[in-house]
């Protein structure tokens, strides 16, 4: 490159660290996202925020104009209650009613229910933990549950006659226990009833089934769907916050197609006219499902908000569906899945549900499907340590691309053997690095040498680097996973805290990091030092800028990807040294290239090296047009 475009190129990266800083949100953004929040909170304030037993319920309840006082089994009817002119329940004249809890329990998960409305109200995970953080911010664990939040709404909006939709999160249901199973049952009025059955598995998953009798009693006549509203407040479960945030979704799998799914990264709107197969909040790790046996969903609109910083949620999630049921009676099966993000389980339900795990949905996605996570999953059947795994699966790497590499390393001995022949050049052509560029292209070429083949490693370790950029954020193997220093290997890891916050950087110190950037410059000064540069100064420097301006970026990153760079730069130096030191014989190599140069010296260019010197022949008469065209300026 000439001067201009290195100045360019150090501008880029100027710009990229730069907006770091700059895509930082206003004044005026941060309030009016306040604004949106506000508004979410006072629209889905819960009906009921108990979750303790016999607790009064906090909102008039639904209760049909046949209700039959003091039958149910969970509290006593609300008598009197009538709608206004817009639909809505007025407050009950005597309300008295209560709610109850009821648990079902086995060896993965809790889940807790609430008969006013019939719904999960909690799900406890047994085997994991969320992690927060203490007063003097010390990590702690703590329960982590998938429906903590009070505001969640898991609901039917049934159109009942002369009243309009009416939420089931309005009704108190009786409850019907078995071991593993729970029924709730509600009267609709004029005989009809709806009810809700669950059957706790030895999974993650629940049986669900809606049903009723009679809902042609009930239901406006000429109703043929009933509408579902699912809405959560995804709650903050990992360290890393901000890539939390950004692997937190809906996602959605029409019947005939891929699943899809709202933004990630900022608030998302979606909306589908085809039929759902499944419907899925999901967090990080971790995701709660409803999927349709029976009859698919009729569409849906979807929808994602991201919660302020200080917010005990991270992002609000909504669903908004129909199903379909013909005649009197309807009854839809559903799975309710809530349990972790892992690969196989979830594809082992044979609905898709495993595309919720934000592996990718290029090429390396699939790297990261059907390549790298059957090749952690392996090793970890032998090896304990996940940070282990992750030097062994270096190892494995390295040895495969040696060839390559050797290749590589060969083509810079060969180029650092003829340095000296090029030293000459710097002086002859100083003020035309263009022509010295030609030059040196043509005795590389008189010498059989490729200034490109060093780069064939770096292009087919590429799509690897890249697809483990993804994995290892997404990944729940790593999870809480310790190595060395790093308490968790799908977060960033802290050596050290500061006193305060840096832009972009944050206000810790990622040793790993730290260490991939140090051992990133002292591989590139070992593989440079005996690299002509002198046509190109410049970049002599921006290679070693790099390193440090990811250092800001890589800082926040998932600690497994910035060990497994750490340790791979690791390998590359010591098959460096031990390859330089110990296989090649620079008298050798140098015979060689005076052989080479007898016999290419009247050899034909291929048809790229005659392009490569005819586009830095173009590239010298532009300059040379410039620098005229500059001395005429200034007569």
């Amino acid at each position: 490159m000439d001067k201009n475009q290195s100045v360019g190129l150090l501008l880029m990266l100027a710009l990229l660290l730069g907006w770091f800083y700059y895509t930082a949100p206003s004044a005026e953004e941060i309030e009016e996202q306040r604004r949106i929040q506000d508004s979410i909170a006072l629209a889905t304030q819960p009906v009921n925020t108990q979750n303790q037993a016999n607790q009064s319920t906090s909102a008039p309840l639904f209760t049909p104009d046949d209700s039959l006082a003091g039958t149910s089994s969970d509290a006593a009817s609300v008598s009197g209650d009538t709608l206004s002119s817009a639909g809505q329940p007025q407050a009950a004249t005597n309300p008295i009613a209560k709610a109850r809890s009821y648990t079902l329990k086995n060896d993965k998960m809790t889940v807790t229910f609430n008969s006013q409305g019939g719904y999960p109200s909690s799900i406890v995970l047994q085997d994991y933990n969320k992690i927060a953080a203490d007063q003097e911010n010390n990590e702690i664990k703590l329960p982590l549950d998938l429906m903590a939040d009070d505001k969640n709404k898991f609901e039917f909006l049934l159109p009942i006659k002369g009243k309009g939709p009416v939420s089931t999160r309005q009704m108190l249901f009786d409850a019907n226990e078995s071991d593993q199973s729970i029924t709730f049952t509600t009267r609709l009025g004029g005989g009809a009833t709806f009810t809700q059955t669950y059957v706790l598995n030895d999974d993650y998953t629940i049986d669900y089934t809606i049903g009723g009798n009679q809902l042609g009693q009930a239901l406006e006549s000429g109703t043929n769907t009933i509408q579902f509203n699912w809405e959560q407040y995804l709650d903050k479960l990992e360290k890393n916050v901000q890539f939390e945030k950004y692997y937190s979704t809906v996602y959605f799998k029409p019947t005939d197609d891929d699943s899809e799914y709202c933004n990630c990264r900022g608030d998302g709107d979606e909306e589908s006219d085809e039929k759902i197969k499944w419907i899925s909040h999901a967090n990080q790790f971790f995701n709660t499902s409803i999927i349709a046996n029976s009859n698919p969903f009729e569409g849906g609109q979807f929808n994602t908000k991201m919660m302020e910083e200080d917010a005990s949620s991270i992002k609000w999630t909504s669903s908004k569906t129909a199903l379909s049921f013909a005649g009197s009676q309807v009854s839809q099966n559903f799975t309710i899945y809530a349990g972790p993000n892992e690969f196989n389980t979830l594809k082992s339900y044979g609905v898709g549900l495993e595309e919720v795990i934000p592996f990718g949905r290029s090429i390396f996605g699939a790297i990261n499907r059907w390549v790298i996570r059957p090749s952690f999953d392996f090793l970890s059947k032998f090896i304990g340590s996940k940070g282990v795994v992750i030097i062994v699966l270096i190892f494995i790497i390295k040895m495969l691309l040696y060839p390559l590499t050797y290749k590589m390393l060969h083509s810079q001995a060969k180029m650092g053997a003829l340095k000296p022949k090029l030293a000459g050049l710097t002086e002859k052509f100083k003020d035309d690095p263009q022509k010295k560029q030609v030059e040196t292209m043509s005795i590389y070429r008189e010498y059989g040498v490729s200034p490109l083949g060093g780069c064939m490693p770096m292009v087919v370790q590429m799509p690897i680097w890249y697809a483990l950029f993804r994995f290892f954020p997404a990944s729940i193997t790593f999870r809480q996973e310790p190595f060395l220093w790093a308490t968790d290997l799908s977060s960033y890891d802290v050596i050290a805290t500061l006193p305060f916050t840096i832009p972009a950087f944050g206000s810790h110190i990622s040793l790993f990091t730290v260490l991939w950037a140090v051992t990133t410059v002292l591989y590139t000064y070992y593989n440079t030092k005996h690299m002509d540069m002198s046509a190109n100064p410049a970049m002599k420097y921006v290679q070693y800028a790099m390193p440090l301006m990811f250092l800001v970026f890589f800082n926040n990153y998932a600690s497994g990807l910035t060990c497994y760079m750490f340790f791979s730069n690791l390998f590359n130096i010591l098959q460096t040294v031990i390859t330089k030191k110990f296989v090649f014989n620079d008298e050798k190599i140098l015979a060689q290239l005076e052989e080479n140069k007898g016999k290419n010296k009247d050899k034909p260019k291929t048809g790229f090296q005659a392009r490569l010197e005819q586009a830095m022949k173009d590239s010298q008469e532009v300059a040379k047009k410039r620098e005229a065209a500059k001395k005429k300026k200034k007569k």
